[in-house]
Formats: C-alpha cells, structure tokens, sequence
C-alpha cells in the first residue's frame, strides 16, 4: 500500500562546489551538472593596465580625439603634400596674384608662385622646427629635472638657477643677435629649431623637479634602494614613468609654443629666409597684400590658428587621461 502521508517541501539540493548538483530520487542520488555561472562572476569587473585607463579616458573627450586626427593630418600633408602637388613651392607660373581657381585652389603671389605650394612648404618648415623643438627640449629639460629633484642640495640649487637664468633670456634677442653674427645659418629651419630648443627646456625641467621631488619619498622608492637599485635606474626606471604624463602634456604645449614662436621671429625677419619659405614668412610677405590679395595672408594664418588650436585641445585631453582624479569616464 503506497504511503500517502504528507511530505515536507523539496529543498534546494546541495552543490558539491564543482559545478555538480546532487539530486535525491527514490531510487537514490542523482548527480547533474549545473552551469558554472555564478554571483561573483557577474559582478567581476575586467582589470585594466593604466596605458588602457588613460587611452579609455583620452579616447571619452571627443574634441581632443577630434583635434589629434585633424593635427595629424596636417602633419601628413605637410610632409608629404608637396610631393604629390603639381607644382613645387619655388615653381613660377604665368598666373600673377591670381586668385583662387581649380587651378591654383589658394591663389597665386605677384611673382606666380603657387600658393597652396608655398603654404605645403611653409608648414612643413613649421612643424619640422615644433617637432625637433619638442623632442631636444623635453629631452634635455625631462634629464635636468630628474637629476635635480632626486638629488637634491647643492646639485638642485645649481641646476635651478641655471634654469632661472635660462628663463631670464628672451628668444628673439637671442636670434637676432644670431641672426647678425651668423647670417649663413640663421635662415636654416635646423639652426631655428636648435636655438629654440635650448631656450624652450626649462619648462619642462621645473615640471619634472617638481614631479620628482614627491615621488623619491615614496614607499617603492625606498624598496628599491633596500633592494640595491641603482640611482640611475630608480630615476629612468621607476620615477621617469610615474612623471610620464606631465611631461607628455607639457610636450605638446611645447609643439604649439614652438609654431607660434618660429611664426613670430619668422614674421619680423628672424627665423627662415628665402629662398626657403614657412607660415610666418609667408604671413610676413602677404600682410601688405591683405587688402587686396586676402588669400595671400589669410590661407596661413588659418593653417596656424588650426595647428595651435588642435595641439592645445590635444594638450587638454591628454591632462584629463593622466589626471588619477578624473571620474567624468569609468575606467
């Protein structure tokens, strides 16, 4: 006779933490699989490197992602631009200060130089000097600082008031006076670049010092000492990448100063001469004709408001990706 007494509810059946669930039946212990999902695996969130964390958050501030191609295109196209255009910058055509024409997009000067080759020219000038002057400067400036912030004392003091001396001096004094004792290299875009690049340094070494000098009392400082590092590799191993993002930021502030800079001692003379030409030059020679031949003086002026426009924005995003603080994206 079957027994009809009642029975308590069926519980969950114990898991053996395999992935097994144990089942009971009437005919003893069944074992099934259960899928291996669970709670904690929801809820875990993906480790990501710091390099991913600062490109997730570059990446969230659209205008200076924006910016970055807009600069790198006008990279490209300086460089290589002219070698694909028809005419070359020091070409003379039959089309005296004409204006813009499918023919000549960004009109001609007086002589017949082809406009949109001369500005191609110009700005490759321009951004060859930016980015040398960007490299040896933050090159230079990032050793100075390291060394001064991790050593301190005597070794601190000399190198900043080097550095305090090197402020004191002006850049167009200095290329002038160049420009006067050294007028076979003056005009040469390397020589300008050069000269802006050991009066430009001292920035980036005062942001370094700084940056150095809160890092050395660290704690994996001290471990590495402990452990026998080297002073040169705590610096250049351990405390140069931690101060990785001022100094990427301060290069790119770098850049625009550079252009600006070489547009200005271009612009009264100063920096690159013809026969070779550059966006201040071209700035220079066409102010007159900015009445009646606008195309001659606005065309590089846009193409230098643009290029110092994007690099700031760019400037601006890369502070926001390596700011540890940042919480506008979740990294």
């Amino acid at each position: 006779m079957a027994d009809t007494r009642p029975r308590p509810p069926a519980t969950q059946p114990p898991a053996n933490g395999n992935g097994l669930e144990l089942q009971r039946t009437e005919h003893g212990v069944q074992v099934h699989e259960v899928p291996a999902t669970t709670t904690e695996r929801e809820f875990t969130v993906q480790r990501r490197s710091q390099t991913q964390m600062v490109i997730r958050r570059f990446m969230a501030h659209k205008l200076a992602v924006g910016s970055l191609v807009v600069f790198l295109l006008v990279v490209v196209i300086s460089l290589v631009g002219g070698r694909f255009w028809k005419y070359g910058y020091a070409d003379i055509t039959d089309q005296y200060s004409s204006p813009p024409s499918l023919a000549h997009p960004m009109g001609t000067d007086d002589i017949g130089h082809d406009s949109m080759a001369q500005i191609l020219r110009g700005a490759q000038k321009s951004v060859q000097v930016a980015l040398m002057v960007a490299i040896l400067a933050t090159t230079f400036g990032a050793v100075i600082g390291a060394i001064a912030g991790y050593y301190r004392g005597w070794i601190d003091s000399a190198l900043m008031r080097f550095t305090d001396l090197i402020l004191t001096i002006p850049s167009i004094a200095i290329l002038a006076v160049l420009a006067a004792t050294l007028a076979d290299q003056a005009g040469n875009w390397f020589f300008v670049g050069l000269v802006l690049a050991l009066l430009q340094w001292t920035y980036i070494a005062r942001v370094v010092r700084g940056t150095f000098l809160s890092l050395r009392e660290k704690e994996f400082v001290e471990a590495a000492r402990a452990l026998g590092a080297s002073d040169t590799r705590i610096m250049f191993r351990h405390l140069l990448p931690n101060a990785t993002g001022s100094i990427i930021v301060n290069a790119t502030v770098t850049v625009a100063v550079a252009i600006l800079i070489e547009t200005a001692l271009s612009y009264l003379g100063l920096g690159i001469k013809a026969p070779d030409t550059s966006l201040g030059l071209l700035i220079s020679t066409g102010q007159q004709a900015a009445t009646t031949r606008p195309w001659l003086f606005y065309f590089p002026g846009i193409i230098i408001v643009i290029v110092a426009l994007t690099i700031n924005f760019v400037g601006d995003g890369l502070r926001d990706a390596f700011d540890p603080t940042q919480t506008r994206v979740r990294a």
